[in-house]
């Protein structure tokens, strides 16, 4: 199949990068430090969701602001320790395409999105973190503001999400979404295109826009 886009709107961990042995690594000595058990913290999931949400979820609200500064400056720290690396096919994938038709889009701050993005070598034009946005992934507040940044209707847009809560929010907005079965399993992604990861796929640019299609 061939998707016809406008702005191609990326996830950034688990779609463009992996920093899941960092994730793993900081996570877990935050909730050490935050006195949060084994069960409560397996009960909640991380993945694609603001760190404030995840905090929210597990600690009184008075304690939250100091635990989410905290879980950053962590996440941060651990960059330069090899925790991020680029995933397959992201490179050629992102330099086919022109700075001012796609978007990073994260759950994570600004900073530690730019300290991972700068630790592999990409630096999008625009990036929406979770700094600028009330409501993170499901809601499809993030990719709405990033296809407003970018002067696209959603309907032209293209979302390349790796976990659920992403893939809803893509929907949410009324976008086309790509799944990538990076960090969970096709039959857990409800998306209108599934694939292994970024290598999967090629881009064509022209006058009308981008041309997504599957790697024979």
């Amino acid at each position: 199949m061939t998707i016809h886009a406008r702005a191609l709107l990326f996830d950034n961990d688990g779609t463009l990068v992996s920093s899941l042995a960092s994730v793993d690594r900081c996570w877990t000595r935050w909730a050490e430090e935050y006195g949060i058990t084994a069960e409560a913290f397996a009960r909640i999931e991380l993945h694609g969701r603001p760190a404030a949400e995840i905090a929210a979820d597990l600690l009184p609200a008075e304690v939250v602001p100091a635990a989410v500064a905290r879980i950053e400056d962590l996440e941060v720290a651990d960059v330069p320790n090899g925790g991020v690396r680029l995933l397959p096919g992201t490179r050629a994938f992102l330099d086919a395409l022109p700075a001012e038709c796609w978007a990073v889009v994260t759950s994570a701050t600004r900073r530690l999105a730019e300290a991972r993005l700068d630790a592999v070598g990409i630096l999008p034009k625009t990036l929406v973190a979770a700094d600028d946005i009330t409501r993170g992934k499901p809601d499809p507040e993030p990719y709405l503001l990033a296809a407003r940044t970018l002067g696209v209707d959603p309907a032209h847009c293209v979302v390349f999400e790796d976990a659920p809560a992403g893939l809803a929010a893509g929907r949410a907005a009324g976008m086309t979404t790509v799944a990538l079965t990076t960090t969970h399993q096709a039959h857990e992604l409800r998306a209108d295109l599934v694939v292994e990861n970024l290598s999967a796929l090629s881009a064509l640019v022209t006058e009308q826009g981008v041309e997504i299609s599957v790697c024979r």
